[in-house]
């Protein structure tokens, strides 16, 4: 077997802390580093993710980047996709349990999410592993064996577990197996270090204990800050409408970046960009110089973004493209086409929002309408009643990026 030859102690410590909330405990860390260097063998990087979100976005790709940063240091990232575990529904950080899915549903999601993490990690040098292979092996009596190591008392530290017991919310008995569920993933694949993001903290710490009482040696916790999304007010979620999927288009990413607060920008670039420490260090003086505008920061966050998903070259023409309609007030070069039907050509302008998709009610296109967001052929509207009558060509102009060509 040959030796691995891994970076400075000190390198690697720069790079795995950057952006880290806490590493637990780091001096054990140190140790393992040291160890690996010495003896040539890797660390074993352990990621869990979740099948029930089969859509990534940038928030989820913050672990994802630290683990790469790992894969680039020598080590040897495993991904672990909780097909069994996504049986069970884990609660962290929500006050009720995440719906459960089928062992099908689990697979085809953890398929989905190695596709789009791909776009993020080395696939070639990624072992990727599903907790079924050792959790679906497990007799009733290995689980009473399991949960015997933990008491209910320690569980319920857990901050969601407290909150929900306080309340008087049921808390089922198989919420408390999770912990030990994914602590047994750690003792599977013999994990050196784990990553999550801050409200996994508990359970990674599980794993810890569990794998002292299976006489290894325990894993290193390292927790990252969630993302906020581009709302810079909730953690980045589709739920709260306020992400930026890593599969969207250039359009969509270029855009999206550019409306977040200018608060957010540093965060962005130091959990979800892949710029060098010394890049990262320059940013942050230039947004302590009130001589820069943080909007060219920020466009050039938008094109960093759009490069590492698509390409330099389609990062480019998202920027020039967004130049051309929102500095330029230009239309696109490409819109999408609407077949006019002679039979009904007139619509009231909230009717015909709802018409084209580009509203989900009629109460959010009158609120489009009032504040300004719709135009035709670059007229704003503001009669809540105007009749439209769609002719070859029009086009109208719904939000800041949402266009529509009629055609006959």
């Amino acid at each position: 077997m040959t030796k691995e030859t891994f970076p400075p102690i000190s390198e690697q410590m720069d790079l795995i802390k950057r952006g880290a909330t806490e590493i637990i405990p780091e001096e054990e860390l140190l140790k393992k580093l040291e160890r690996s260097s010495k003896e040539g063998i890797p660390l074993n990087i352990k990621l869990g993710c979740d099948p029930s979100r089969p859509d990534l976005h940038i928030g989820h790709s913050v672990v994802l980047r630290k683990l790469a940063q790992f894969q680039t240091l020598g080590h040897q990232a495993i991904l672990i996709v909780g097909d069994f575990t996504g049986m069970i529904g884990d609660p962290s950080g929500r006050n009720a349990t995440r719906p459960s899915l089928t062992l099908k549903e689990t697979r085809e999601n953890g398929e989905s999410y190695f596709q789009q993490a791909s776009k993020i990690l080395d696939a070639k040098k990624t072992k990727i592993v599903y907790n079924s292979e050792w959790l679906g092996k497990m007799s009733f009596e290995d689980v009473i064996k399991l949960a015997a190591k933990y008491t209910v008392a320690r569980m319920l530290e857990r901050d969601d577990f407290t909150k929900r017991f306080k309340a008087g919310e049921p808390i089922s008995i198989h919420e408390l197996l999770y912990p030990l569920a994914q602590a047994m993933d750690s003792v599977a694949i013999k994990s050196d270090v784990e990553l999550g993001g801050t409200d996994q903290k508990f359970n990674l710490l599980v794993g810890r204990d569990i794998q002292r009482e299976h006489g290894q040696e325990p894993q290193i916790i390292l927790t990252m800050p969630l993302l906020v999304g581009t709302d810079g007010v909730e953690k980045m979620s589709k739920s709260y409408d306020n992400y930026i999927g890593i599969s969207e288009s250039p359009k969509e990413i270029f855009g999206k970046t550019l409306s977040i607060p200018d608060k957010l920008i540093y965060n962005y670039y130091e959990l979800a960009s892949d710029i060098s420490s010394s890049e990262l260090k320059g940013i942050k003086h230039q947004l302590e110089d009130s001589k820069v505008n943080p909007r060219d920061i920020k466009r050039k966050l938008a094109r960093t973004l759009v490069r590492m998903y698509h390409s330099e070259e389609v990062a480019i023409q998202a920027q020039e493209e967004f130049d051309r309609i929102f500095i330029k007030k230009e239309i696109p070069d490409e819109i999408e086409g609407f077949k006019i039907d002679e039979n009904k050509s007139e619509f009231n302008i909230l009717d015909l929002i709802l018409k084209v998709n580009f509203a989900p009610s009629k109460g959010e296109a009158r609120r489009l309408v009032t504040q300004g967001g719709v135009s035709i052929d670059g007229n704003k509207i503001t009669d809540l009643n105007l009749i439209v009558k769609m002719t070859d060509g029009m086009v109208l102009k719904v939000g800041k990026r949402k266009f529509i060509k009629f055609i006959k």
